[in-house]
């Protein structure tokens, strides 16, 4: 039997190639504030960069929304980038049912994703959920502070209760960071967004 070939090990080039990657792969894509879709994979790049200068770990932030949200395959970043990068792509790709409608499958997709960041063995991972959520975050906070509860709206999800719930649930889950900025900023910013929601919520 001959030894498979080994897939490729991205080295401090591949950050920059996932950049390319991923503009290509958002492209004409808007946030739903309106602003280019890009702008927030960037982000969760620039937040994770200040907890690891892992290359992996960096492409996969840029990349992270690239097989949820646009046509790319898992196996494509894998052949691409190799499959560390795209075993902490696949850990953020919820299963989106499409015989569902996003509403209802909301609780499950979110049950599923946060079983993956809790039982998640490597550091990367949840320094991509952290990044990533944090970037969220300071966007709903935006909205928040003019919309207050309204903002949910604008979301599957309108339950102020159960997103309180879901961006909770990641605080706890990713507290080994507790001692970085990033993780700090992310629970001040969850607790003001939530401000009034029940802990047990």
């Amino acid at each position: 039997m001959e030894p498979k070939e080994k897939a490729p090990v991205p080295d401090a080039g591949a950050f920059e190639e996932a950049v390319c990657f991923a503009v290509q792969a958002h492209s004409g894509m808007k946030r739903k504030n309106g602003s280019p879709y890009i702008l927030h994979p960037l982000e969760v790049a620039a937040i994770a960069g200040t907890i690891t200068d892992d290359p992996e770990v960096l492409a996969a932030a840029v990349l992270h929304d690239t097989v949820e949200d646009t046509p790319t395959t898992i196996e494509k970043i894998r052949s691409r980038f190799g499959e560390r990068v795209a075993s902490l792509v696949s850990s953020e790709t919820e299963d989106k049912r499409a015989d569902m409608p996003p509403c209802d499958s909301w609780l499950l997709r979110k049950e599923e994703s946060l079983a993956v960041l809790e039982n998640a063995a490597d550091v990367g991972t949840k320094i991509m959920w952290l990044s990533d959520k944090l970037s969220n975050m300071r966007s709903f906070l935006r909205l928040y502070r003019g919309e207050g509860d309204a903002l949910w709206n604008r979301f599957n999800q309108k339950d102020p209760v159960k997103q309180a719930w879901y961006y909770r649930s990641v605080a706890a889950y990713t507290k080994e960071l507790s001692d970085t900025e990033a993780w700090k900023e992310y629970t001040k910013l969850t607790e003001e967004v939530f401000k009034g929601v029940a802990q047990n919520g």
